[in-house]
């Protein structure tokens, strides 16, 4: 019974490497590339950089939307800073900051 198995699992074993090996050959073999790796290519109809803005491909981005990360990694920087403040002169590491300006 154990060889039966064996087999049976060296002949998955093989049959898997066999597609593995084959897939390189299936991929895109980059014929238009500006360099190697740069093979991006707009679908036909794509407009031009400069003619993006105002039309349909246009992404049209909120500022203010845009800017939330950075908001967000602001106020993210300044807790921090505020809890190694806090660890330099206790020397207790306090993890919320409403509880430092507590003390």
């Amino acid at each position: 019974m154990s060889k039966i198995k064996s087999i049976c699992g060296f002949a998955a074993a093989a049959a898997f490497a066999s597609v593995a090996l084959a897939a390189p050959a299936l991929a895109y073999d980059g014929t238009n590339c500006k360099e190697p790796g740069v093979c991006w290519e707009p679908k036909p109809g794509y407009p031009a950089k400069d003619k993006i803005v105002g039309s349909k491909y246009d992404p049209k981005h909120d500022p203010k939307e845009v800017n939330k990360q950075s908001e967000s990694i602001k106020a993210m920087e300044e807790r921090n800073r505020k809890r190694a403040e806090n660890y330099a002169k206790t020397g207790k590491f306090q993890y919320d900051v409403k509880k430092i300006g507590a003390n």
